[in-house]
C-alpha cells in the first residue's frame, strides 16, 4: 500500500523519537561501562601495591625463619654447654658431700618435701611443731654445708660457670622466641594481605563481568540507533522524492491553467490580475 506524505512523516518522527531513546540509552550504558572500568583499574592498582607489601613480608619472614634457624642451632650448643655446666657441678657436690659425709641433693629433696607438706597437708599443732624443727634443722645443716662448699675454689668456679652457661641459655632461648614471634607476625601479616588480595580479586571478575555485559548491552543498542537512523534516511529520501513527484505535478498544472489564459490573453480576452500572476508564475510574462 502507497503511503501518504503525512503517513511518512508520522513514520519519521516515530522513529526519531525511538532513534534518540536508543542513543540516550547507549550514551548511558557506554558511561557506567567507563565508571566500571575505572573501578576495575583502581582496585588492580590496590592488588598491585598489596603484592609488593606481600612480597615484603614474605622476605622478611624468610629472612626471620633463617635467623630463628641459626638462633636456634645457638641454643643448641649453649643449651649443651649447660648440661655440661651443671653434670661437672653436681659431680663436684656430689664429691663435696661425700667428703662431707652429707648427701646436699638428698637434704633439699627432703627440705622440698616438708615445706609442701606442711603449708598442703592438714595436721595437728604438735605434728606441725615437729616439721618446722625438722624444716629448720635442715636449713642449718644446709646452709653449714653450703659455707663450707663455699670456701671451695673448683666448686666456686664450677657455680660460676653454670650459672653463666644458664644465663647464657635462657638468654639465647628468649632470642630464639623474639624471632618466631616476629617471623609469625610476618607471616600472618602475609596471609591477612593475601586473602584481600583474593577478595579484591574476586570483585574485579564482578566487575569484569559486568563491563562485559553492559558493553554487549550498549553495542545492542548502538546497532539498533544505527538501524533506526538508516530507516530514517531511507524516510527521508521517500519523502522528499513524494515531495517533488507533488512539485512537478503542481508545475503541470500551472503550466496547463497558464496556457489555457495566454490563449485567451492573445483573443484579446480580458485578464484578472490572478491570472496575470499566474502568466507571470509561469513564466509567459
Amino acid at each position: 500500500m502507497i503511503q501518504s506524505l503525512e503517513e511518512l512523516e508520522k513514520e519519521k518522527e516515530n522513529l526519531q523519537k525511538r532513534a534518540d531513546e536508543l542513543k540516550k540509552k547507549r550514551d548511558e550504558l557506554n558511561k557506567k561501562s567507563r565508571v566500571l572500568a575505572e573501578e576495575r583499574d583502581e582496585l588492580s592498582a590496590k592488588i598491585r601495591e598489596l603484592r609488593v607489601k606481600i612480597r615484603e613480608h614474605k622476605i622478611k619472614r624468610d629472612e626471620l625463619n633463617q635467623r630463628v634457624r641459626s638462633a636456634k642451632e645457638k641454643r643448641a650448643e649453649l643449651n649443651r654447654l649447660y648440661q655440661r655446666a651443671k653434670r661437672k657441678l653436681r659431680e663436684l657436690e656430689r664429691r663435696k658431700s661425700l667428703s662431707l659425709g652429707v648427701n646436699i641433693e638428698k637434704l633439699k629433696r627432703e627440705l622440698r618435701r616438708l615445706e609442701n607438706e606442711q603449708m598442703t597437708q592438714p595436721m595437728s599443732p604438735q605434728k606441725e611443731k615437729e616439721i618446722v624443727e625438722k624444716i629448720s634443722k635442715l636449713h642449718a645443716k644446709l646452709k653449714e654445708c653450703e659455707e663450707k662448699i663455699a670456701h671451695d675454689i673448683r666448686l666456686k668456679r664450677a657455680y660460676e660457670e653454670f650459672n653463666q652457661a644458664k644465663e647464657r641459655a635462657e638468654k639465647q632461648h628468649a632470642e630464639v622466641e623474639e624471632l618466631a614471634e616476629r617471623a609469625q607476625k610476618e607471616h600472618e601479616e602475609m596471609l591477612r594481605l593475601i586473602r584481600e588480595c583474593d577478595a579484591i580479586s574476586k570483585r574485579i571478575e564482578d566487575i569484569q563481568e559486568k563491563i562485559v555485559f553492559t558493553k554487549i548491552e550498549a553495542d545492542n543498542a548502538h546497532r539498533q540507533f544505527i538501524e533506526h537512523v538508516d530507516k530514517i534516511h531511507q524516510l527521508e529520501r521517500r519523502i522528499a522524492a513524494l515531495k517533488r513527484s507533488g512539485k512537478r505535478k503542481e508545475d503541470l498544472t500551472i503550466q496547463k491553467e497558464a496556457s489555457e489564459i495566454f490563449e485567451r490573453f492573445k483573443r484579446g480576452e480580458k485578464l484578472s490580475t490572478e491570472d496575470l500572476l499566474l502568466l507571470q508564475k509561469a513564466g509567459f510574462i
